[in-house]
Parts: C-alpha cells; sequence; structure tokens
C-alpha cells in the first residue's frame, strides 16, 4: 500500500520561518514523515535585527548569511527560490511568479506548488503610508539588498567627503522614525564613520556627520518603557544626533523631507523607518481577514481564519491576547510563534490536540553600537521589567543572536561559528569598504 507523505510549505525565510524549516526538517524530514519546503524570494538569510549593521558595512552580509540551500542540505527540509504571488487554498496551491535575471531574462515561468498544509511566514515592510516622494527619495531596511544599497550610498557619500577639505562640509543624514530601528542606525552610522580614518579616509570623521532622528510621536521608542526611551536619548545626544520629536514629516525631496510645520529637513541621505505592515499583496489577495497593516488575523492556534491547514508566524500575523493587544513585531515574537506553530503541525499529523499560543515578553533591548546597550528583562516569577543597562545588556543583546544561530545551526556549530568569528575580526576588516 502505498503510504502519501504529506508536505508542509513555509513561506518565508525569515526568523521565524527558518527556524521552523529547521525544526521540522529534524523531527520530520529527517524521518521522511514530512516532505518540508522552505521558499523564499532570497538565497540567502540575515537575521532581521542586524541590518541596520549590514547597512552601516560593520558586518558582511556575503560572510554573516546563512545560504538557504546549503543550510536546507544539512538539516532534512528542501528549498525553493521565488516570489509568493497567489493562492488557492480550495485546491491547496500557491503561485510563485516567474524568476528573472540581473539582466531581465527568465530563469523560471510562473510556477505552481501544493502543498498539505501552509505556513505563512513572509515578514513585513516599511510602511510609508502613502507619504509623497518617500518611495522615489528614501531608503527603506527591509531586506538584505536595500541595507546593501544604503551601504554603498554611504560610503560614496563618505568618499566624497574625504576628497572635501573644507571642514564645514559635512553629510547630512536624515532618519524618519524612531523606532529600535532608527535609533540603532543612529548610534552605529557614528561609529563606522569614526573607523573610517583607520583605512585611509582621514578626512572623515564622527565631528563630519550629522544626523537627524525624527519621530511623528512625543517620544522615541514609543513601544519600550520611558526609562528605556529616555536613556536612549540621552546617549543620542551624547553622540551628537538631533533628536526631533513631535516632528511629522509630510513629504520628502530630493534635498530632504518637508514637515507639516513646512519646514525643511536638509539631508544628503534620507532612510524611512517608520512603521511597519505586511506587504500589500497580502491584500491584494482578498481572501484573508487583515488588520489595517495588512496582518493576517490567526485564531488561538495560530491557524488563519480562512483555512485551518494555514498557520500564519511572525510579523505578518496578527494574534491578539486576551488583554486586547497584538503581540508586538518583534524577532522573539517570531520565535515563539515557530514553536508554537511546529508543535501543532506535528500534533496534526499524529492526531492529537492542538497546542494554544501564548505570547510571553521577555523584555526588550537596545544596542547603541559600540557606546551602550538599555533594555529590560522580565522576570520570570513577577511580572515586574528589569532596567539593565551597560555591559551586561550588550551581552544580553548578543545572546539573542546566538540563540536564533542555536535554533537554526545547533550548539556545536554555534559554538564554532563564534570562534571563527574570533579568528576571522583578526584578519578582516572592522567594516565591509566594498
Amino acid at each position: 500500500m502505498d503510504i502519501t507523505i504529506p508536505k508542509i510549505v513555509i513561506i518565508g525565510g525569515g526568523a521565524g520561518g527558518l527556524e521552523l524549516a529547521t525544526q521540522l526538517g529534524h523531527k520530520l524530514g529527517k524521518k521522511q514523515h514530512a516532505n518540508i519546503l522552505l521558499i523564499d524570494k532570497n538565497r540567502t538569510h540575515i537575521w532581521k535585527p542586524l541590518l541596520h549593521e549590514v547597512a552601516t558595512g560593520s558586518i558582511d552580509a556575503d560572510l554573516d548569511g546563512v545560504v538557504y540551500s546549503a543550510h536546507a542540505a544539512k538539516h532534512h527540509y528542501n528549498f525553493q527560490l521565488g516570489t509568493f504571488c497567489n493562492l488557492d487554498n480550495n485546491n491547496k496551491t500557491i503561485t510563485l511568479s516567474p524568476l528573472y535575471d540581473e539582466l531581465g531574462h527568465q530563469i523560471l515561468p510562473k510556477r505552481t506548488v501544493h502543498y498539505d498544509h501552509l505556513v505563512i511566514a513572509i515578514g513585513s515592510v516599511s510602511n510609508d503610508f502613502n507619504t509623497p516622494g518617500i518611495k522615489e527619495h528614501c531608503f527603506y531596511l527591509d531586506s538584505n539588498q536595500q541595507a546593501e544599497r544604503f551601504q554603498h550610498a554611504l560610503l560614496d557619500n563618505f568618499t566624497r567627503l574625504h576628497q572635501d577639505d573644507d571642514p564645514l562640509h559635512s553629510l547630512n543624514i536624515a532618519i524618519v522614525g524612531g523606532g529600535a530601528t532608527g535609533v540603532e542606525l543612529s548610534a552605529e552610522l557614528y561609529h563606522v564613520s569614526d573607523l573610517l580614518r583607520i583605512y585611509g579616509l582621514t578626512n572623515m570623521s564622527a565631528k563630519r556627520l550629522h544626523i537627524h532622528l525624527i519621530e511623528a510621536g512625543p517620544r522615541i521608542l514609543p513601544a519600550l518603557s520611558e526609562r528605556i526611551a529616555s536613556s536612549a536619548k540621552r546617549e543620542l545626544l551624547r553622540l551628537g544626533v538631533t533628536v526631533r520629536e513631535n516632528t511629522q514629516v509630510k513629504q520628502a525631496t530630493e534635498h530632504g523631507f518637508i514637515t507639516n510645520d513646512d519646514e525643511q529637513i536638509n539631508a544628503d541621505i534620507m532612510v524611512w523607518a517608520a512603521g511597519v505592515k505586511a506587504p500589500d499583496f497580502i491584500k491584494e489577495l482578498g481572501i484573508f481577514e487583515l488588520t489595517r497593516n495588512n496582518q493576517i488575523k490567526v485564531n488561538e492556534y495560530l491557524q488563519s481564519h480562512l483555512d485551518p491547514q494555514i498557520y500564519v508566524l511572525g510579523d505578518c500575523c496578527a494574534f491578539t491576547q486576551d488583554d486586547g493587544t497584538q503581540v508586538p513585531p518583534r524577532a522573539q515574537s517570531a520565535h515563539q510563534m515557530a514553536q508554537c506553530v511546529e508543535k501543532n503541525l506535528i500534533a496534526t499529523l499524529r492526531e492529537q490536540p492542538l497546542k494554544k499560543f501564548e505570547y510571553n515578553d521577555h523584555g526588550s533591548l537596545v544596542n547603541l553600537s559600540r557606546y551602550s546597550t538599555v533594555g529590560s528583562l522580565m522576570g520570570n516569577l513577577t511580572s515586574n521589567s528589569f532596567f539593565i543597562e551597560g555591559k551586561i545588556a550588550r551581552f544580553m543583546y548578543i545572546s539573542l543572536y546566538r540563540m536564533h544561530q542555536r535554533a537554526i545551526h545547533g550548539s556545536a556549530k554555534t559554538f564554532a561559528l563564534w570562534i571563527s568569528e574570533k579568528v576571522l575580526r583578526v584578519v578582516r576588516p572592522k567594516m565591509k569598504l566594498h
């Protein structure tokens, strides 16, 4: 008698999607209890909280990224390059867009992929709220490609300024969005501008860098506590960042941002990091129940309301907690959701009861490059949070990335990666210079 092996398709290889594919590969794929397929539009994975460091050249995505196809071969799942564009839940198929090379030549035509169980983990993109001029003049930091595009523009401007002997000329960078990305990017930019002196750009320094951090709300880091926000703001001001709170941008031009008060904030480089949403094509499908930010609403088991065979996790998932609030779009949320979906998929195959998702907030950390790290940790025995900063906070911030590495590589390889990073630090430049 032929036994059909169920096929689990995961769309999106971000923090949650890659961790899920890895664990299902170990527990189901290795024993051929299920066929696990991960689909992503990129060939490599970079942990999204590190994209601001890719953007400044602090890390090299070519060396620090995870190649999906190589990772899949070691962890008992399959990988397919493609962009999700349509879904037919009645026939249990998804459609992938045609694949083109850099010259516009078609590599693969539109394809259809069958699934028995589907997991949507496509993440989020920046929400420009249809503000005029943003798409034309601003950089986003949603993907590795966008971060590298920013890094190339940054190097070009650093080089231009180095050749300019006038000490009064500076590089003006304006960042809209006082969340974690905007705050961490501001500090990292000051760090790398000082590093350039080591590599021959002796006329460039942090003194010739002017950064405007623009936040529409009353304070930066609105999702975090007042104490964390105040500590971060104090450090940014010490570095030289101009923090503009209660400042709403109504337009971007080639020269900078225009505020609601018609003030012009001049900038050589503009970054938009204000708010996130699920990609617009999810709304265009017209089949899911969505929030205003295009996030897919789910039940207590992280199943979509459309079909119980379709799970959703990560930034594109809208899970409402008992107190009426939604789980925030963070890496720790995606990690916890991936664990829950993993257990529920295995339970489904074994015809066992499903597990309800429960989000546990372990606190938040903001890394201000080499200057400081601030944040809070949630206690295990109480609901109170503990404010931390300095070396302890920095250690905890780094450990979050190590936990992600451990989830996708295992303990032994994570330790080996840590050792190799220490060794490579001796021979590699302190920043990417190309």
